[in-house]
C-alpha cells in the first residue's frame, strides 16, 4: 500500500498517530487526512480541568504545529466531512461534494456527546463539552456564571464539576448512580471520589432520575429541582459509526468489528479509537475502550498495519483522571469484575485491585505508581491480586 493514498476520516489523536505511523513506518504514499473541526488535531484531556480552570489557554492546545503536516507531507483537509465510504470502488464523497479514492482508508471518526433522551435536553442552554469549540464556550459561560449543574459522574463530570467548583462556582453534580463511578470502580473508589467532590465544593444529587430540563433548571424525580446559571450535560458517548454502517462494514455495540491489526470486514479499510471495537491480542477477545491513550495506541497499530508494518493491539487500556489536584490512574480490560478490594496507603494514597473469577483484571490506584505498573502487568499475564486485600 505504501505507493496508494492513505485517506485517514477524523480529526482526533487516533487520525492524528495513524498519519503519523504511517510515515515512521517509511510508507511513502500520498495521506490526505479529512476532519470535520476547524481546528488541527488537539489535546482533549486539558478541556475539562486545567483549560476549563483558565489555568492553560489554547495555543497550548494543538497536538502539533502547522510545520509538523508539511515536514510529513500529510494533506490536512478541515471543515469537511466524509459523507459516503464505497469499499468496493475504494472511493469516499466528502460534505464538499469532492471525492478521493484511496488504497487505504482509516476510520477514526470517534465519538460525540450523548444527549440526554428527555424534554429539554438539546435546548440552546444545554452544554455539551466535546470539542475545542464547546470548551471555549463553556469557559466563557462560567466566567459569567456563579452556579452549575453538571449532570452525569462519569470521568468527564467528576473533573469538569470539581474545575467548575474551583473556579469559585456553586456546583450540583446530577448522577443515576449511588455515587460516582460506582458501576465502572466499585463502591469503595466511587466512596472516595464522593468524599473528593464534596472537598471541592461540590454538591451531590445522588440516585436522581433527570426528568426534563428547562430554564436553567432540572428536573429531578421525586426530588427537588436543581438550579443553576450553566447547565452541563456529561452523560458519555455516542460512537460516530454512520458512515461505516452506510458502507457496510461489520458492527458490534454500535463500533466497528476490527482485528489487533485494525482490519474491519472490508479490504483496505481500518478503524481505530472510539469507533472501533477492537480485538486485543493479549485480552483475547474485542473491547469497547474510550480512552485517549487508546486512541493513541489503536491509531499507530493502524497506521503502521497501512504502511505494511507488522503491528498488533495487545495493551492493556487504562487512562489518568485529574479530579481537583488528585491524579486517579485506572488500568482495566474494562469488562466487568466480581470483586474489588481496596487497599490503603499512607497520606491518602490507594490501590484498588479487580478481580474476575480470583484473576486480575484491574487496578485503580492514587499515589501508588508502583501498584499501577505492577497492575498493568498483572492483568496482562492473569494472574492474581498480589496479597490478600482490607476489604471495605
Amino acid at each position: 500500500m505504501t505507493a496508494e493514498r492513505l485517506v485517514v476520516i477524523g480529526g482526533g489523536p487516533a487520525a492524528l498517530e495513524a498519519a503519523r505511523s504511517y510515515r515512521e513506518a517509511g510508507a511513502d504514499g500520498e495521506v490526505v487526512l479529512v476532519s470535520g473541526d476547524e481546528y488541527l488535531p488537539y489535546n482533549r484531556p486539558p478541556l475539562s480541568k486545567d483549560f476549563l480552570r483558565g489555568e492553560s489557554q489554547e495555543d497550548a492546545l494543538p497536538l502539533e504545529d502547522g510545520d509538523f503536516y508539511r515536514h510529513h507531507a500529510i494533506e490536512v483537509r478541515l471543515r469537511t466531512r466524509a459523507q459516503a465510504l464505497d469499499t468496493v470502488g475504494r472511493i469516499v464523497t466528502l460534505s464538499d461534494g469532492r471525492t478521493l479514492s484511496y488504497g487505504c482508508c482509516i476510520l477514526a471518526t470517534g465519538a460525540s456527546p450523548k444527549p440526554l433522551p428527555v424534554r429539554g435536553a438539546e435546548g440552546s442552554g444545554v452544554r455539551y463539552l466535546r470539542s475545542r469549540q464547546q470548551a471555549r464556550e463553556l469557559r466563557a459561560a462560567a466566567a459569567a456564571a456563579r452556579s452549575a449543574v453538571v449532570v452525569g459522574s462519569g470521568f468527564i463530570g467528576c473533573e469538569a464539576a470539581a474545575s467548575l467548583a474551583r473556579r469559585g462556582l456553586a456546583v450540583t453534580l446530577v448522577s443515576m448512580e449511588d455515587g460516582p463511578q460506582a458501576a465502572r470502580l466499585g463502591g469503595a473508589a466511587s466512596q472516595l471520589l464522593r468524599v473528593w467532590l464534596e472537598e471541592d465544593g461540590v454538591s451531590l444529587r445522588l440516585g436522581a432520575q433527570v426528568e426534563a430540563i428547562e430554564d436553567g433548571r432540572v428536573r429531578l424525580a421525586g426530588q427537588a429541582s436543581a438550579e443553576g446559571d450553566l447547565l452541563l450535560v456529561a452523560g458519555g458517548v455516542e460512537p460516530e459509526a454512520g458512515i461505516a454502517a452506510g458502507a457496510g462494514l461489520a458492527l458490534e455495540a454500535g463500533r466497528v468489528q476490527v482485528d489487533d491489526r485494525m482490519r474491519s470486514s472490508a479490504a483496505g479499510v481500518l478503524a481505530a479509537g472510539d469507533v472501533a471495537f477492537a480485538f486485543n491480542a493479549a485480552a483475547g477477545r474485542r473491547l469497547a475502550v474510550e480512552h485517549w491513550g487508546e486512541a493513541l495506541a489503536m491509531g499507530r497499530v493502524a497506521g503502521q498495519t497501512a504502511a505494511g508494518a507488522e503491528a498488533s493491539w495487545a495493551e492493556v487500556p487504562g487512562f489518568w483522571s485529574t479530579i481537583g489536584d488528585r491524579t486517579l490512574k485506572y488500568a482495566a480490560w474494562g469488562d466487568g469484575f466480581d470483586d474489588a478490594s481496596l487497599v490503603d496507603h499512607d497520606g491518602g494514597a490507594f490501590t484498588v485491585w479487580y478481580s474476575q473469577e480470583g484473576v486480575t483484571v484491574g487496578v485503580l490506584t492514587h499515589d501508588a505508581d508502583h501498584d499501577y505498573e505492577r497492575g498493568r502487568r498483572l492483568i496482562e499475564q492473569r494472574q492474581p491480586v498480589p496479597r490478600p486485600p482490607h476489604r471495605t
